[in-house]
């Protein structure tokens, strides 16, 4: 990926999750919302796991 969402947006997609969380549900969430195509193949591109809370997902979309 070239280009990194910012963390910023990608948290405001993703308001109203129900953490922990699976992959699919934050991309239909990001989606729901509106998201962007960069922020949505940013999440579609996560290891397909649990995550339990915003940083979780922020840190799997930073690749840290």
């Amino acid at each position: 990926m070239s280009t990194l969402p910012n963390p910023i947006d990608l948290q405001k997609h993703l308001g109203g999750v129900d953490y922990p969380a699976r992959k699919d549900d934050l991309v239909k969430v990001a989606r729901d919302h509106g998201a962007g195509d960069d922020i949505v193949k940013a999440l579609e591109s996560l290891p397909d796991r649990e995550y339990d809370g915003p940083n979780a997902v922020s840190q799997a979309v930073a690749g840290l």
